[in-house]
Order: structure tokens, then sequence, then C-alpha cells
């Protein structure tokens, strides 16, 4: 639960601090939005054990899923980072955790996945989530200043990435019985896509220096894409294959994601976290597919005929995820209404319209 904790408020905290003159609303409406989704979590949570006659889970674990739960909030909010008050991302945040635990709901009491591969599509759900809030705000003004980063906001990013890496383990193990396997394979897929990572981005440059951008994202997407299959992996190589394809995916992805398909959908992605955490979510959940379908070659015919192991071996928790998202999109038209008062454009990413600020 510490871990978890740590990734969550000052890992995702520090993570999206790389803007010039958003640093205290990054980390702060990130700390008032955990804390907030948390409760929510709970309640909602206390609602399900009393709705469904449920057994009573130990307070720890109770708050350790809720903790969980609210990382897909939080990368939601990367998406739309700088362009949203605090009531609308405290709104955003409770529609998006009610969202959440029903379609937990729905996997686990309709599909019957098993409760921690449920739990680990809160990358694949808090991006695309994010993404179709994102769609409905107006983009930045052009060349804006505020847009960007410094030396010492990038400095302070990274921080955040190096103690998400540190604790990626835990959080893909922290709901697991058996939490070895998991914290092995975790391991060698952030190993091995730190290291393409630091490969790829001298490839991709013109002068061939490492940019931290690249570094920024890549690094994280091994324990994303392994995320799903962590326990289920019995050979280091298929995690370590994993991470490499995963890192690949998101430096080749920011790319053809920022010149293409973000200006054609007309969505402005802060903090890059369809390249960052949607598309190696995507891949891991391919992967345990895969995976599942190769172990269970020789009695596929049996799991075909079988409703729990054929929604267990299918994409279709997924495409349940992506149904929600296109449920709630209008959620994002909801955030602009004039009651909550949508930022103007030009004080985007501006500390000031909420902060008093000494310089």
């Amino acid at each position: 639960f510490q871990d978890v904790s740590h990734m969550v408020i000052f890992g995702f905290g520090f993570f999206l601090m790389f803007l010039r003159r958003y640093g205290f609303s990054s980390t702060g409406f990130n700390l008032l939005i955990v804390v907030v989704g948390v409760q929510c979590s709970l309640l909602i949570e206390d609602f399900l054990v009393f709705h469904l006659q449920k057994e009573h889970e130990d307070g720890l674990k109770r708050i350790t899923k809720a903790t969980v739960s609210m990382t897909a909030v939080v990368i939601s909010t990367g998406a739309v980072l700088g362009k949203t008050n605090p009531v609308q991302l405290i709104l955003m945040t409770v529609v998006e955790i009610i969202v959440f635990h029903i379609s937990r709901w729905t996997n686990e009491r309709i599909l019957q996945i098993p409760e921690n591969t449920s739990m680990m599509h809160v990358h694949l759900f808090g991006a695309y989530f994010g993404l179709a809030v994102s769609s409905r705000f107006s983009g930045p003004l052009p060349r804006s200043e505020k847009n960007t980063s410094t030396l010492k906001s990038d400095l302070l990013s990274m921080l955040g990435t190096l103690f998400l890496w540190v604790f990626w383990p835990s959080f893909n193990s922290v709901l697991l019985t058996n939490k070895n396997k998991a914290i092995y394979n975790t391991y060698f897929a952030l190993t091995v896509s730190a290291v393409t990572a630091f490969l790829l981005s001298v490839l991709t440059t013109k002068d061939g220096k490492f940019r931290m951008t690249h570094v920024h994202s890549a690094v994280l997407a091994g324990g994303v894409a392994v995320g799903y299959a962590a326990q289920s992996i019995e050979y280091p190589w298929i995690a370590m294959i994993l991470g490499l394809l995963a890192s690949l995916i998101t430096i080749l992805g920011s790319y053809c994601v920022q010149r293409c398909l973000n200006p054609a959908l007309k969505i402005h992605d802060t903090s890059g976290v369809h390249f960052t955490f949607g598309l190696p979510a995507v891949l891991g959940a391919l992967a345990q597919v895969v995976l599942l379908v190769i172990k269970n070659w020789a009695d596929l015919s049996r799991y075909v005929n079988s409703c729990y192991e054929f929604h267990t071996i299918s994409p279709f928790p997924s495409l349940i995820y992506l149904y929600w998202i296109c449920v709630f999109l209008p959620i994002g038209l909801i955030l602009n209404l004039k009651p909550f008062k949508t930022i103007p454009v030009s004080k985007y990413f501006e500390d000031q319209f909420y902060w008093e600020v000494s310089f």
C-alpha cells in the first residue's frame, strides 16, 4: 500500500510537473483528486458489498484497491493537464471512478474476469477516458510558450518517472497472492524498456543525443505492457520482449500520434498519455490473449465452448472499456458548461490563475 501510494501521489505528481508554469497545480491538484477519489472509491465499494452481499475485505486491501483505481484518474488528468480547474477535475474524478467500478463489476460478475486482471485495465481505461474528455477542450494557442518545459521542470518530471519505475513491480503484484513471478517479470520488462528507450532516443534524433521526453515516457512502457500477464509469464525472455516492443511503440508512436492522429481527431494530449500508457496497455492486452491461447492451445475448443474461458482469453474486456468511454464521451461537454467556469485558452497552463505565486 505504501509503494502504491508513493506511485500515485509522489510519482505521478512529479511525473506531470513538466510544464514551465504549472508546477504547483500539477502536484497540488494531483493530491486533491487522489484523496477525493480514494474516498469516493471506498464508498462505491461499500455500496457494492451491501447491494451484492459480498464478503467484507480487510481494510488495508480495500484502501489499496481504491488507490490502485485512482491510477486511471491520474492518467486521465494528464490528457487535460493545464486546461481544467479544480471543480472540473473533482467532477471528472467522481464520474470516472463510478464508471471504472461499473466496468470492473461488469468484467468480474458477467465475464468472470479475475479481480487482479480486471484491475490492471487502469492504464487502458485512464488513457482513453482522458483522451475522450480532452477532445471536448480547445487546444492551446499556437506557439504558446507556456505549453513547453524548462530544464528544471524536465528534471523534476524525470524524478517522478524514477519513482514510478522503482515502485512499478509493487503495483503489478499488490493484488496477487503469489507475488514473486509478477515482480520478476515486471522488473525484466522495465529494464529492457529502459535500455530500448535510451537506444531509440539516440537513433531517432538528428544530432545523436538523448532526448529527455523519450526517456521520460518510454522507460515505463514495459511495466504497463506486462501488467496484464505479469503472473502468467513463465519465462523472463517473454517479459523482456514485451518491454522492448512497448518501448518501441511508445517512442515511434509519439511521432505518429502527435503529427497524424491527434491533429486529425482534434485532440490535444498535454502529457502524451496515449503513447505513454494507452498504446503499451493495448499491447499488453493483446499479449495476454496470445499467451493464454498458446497455453491452452490443445484444449482451445473446450475454451471456446465455455463462456468463462472464452471471455478470459478474448479482448472483450478491453472492448467493454472502450464502450464505457464512448458512452461517457459527453463528460467533456459537461465540464465545459458555464457553471464550471471553463478556463479561457489564454489562461491555460498557468499557476497564477489558482495559486499565490511569488517570483
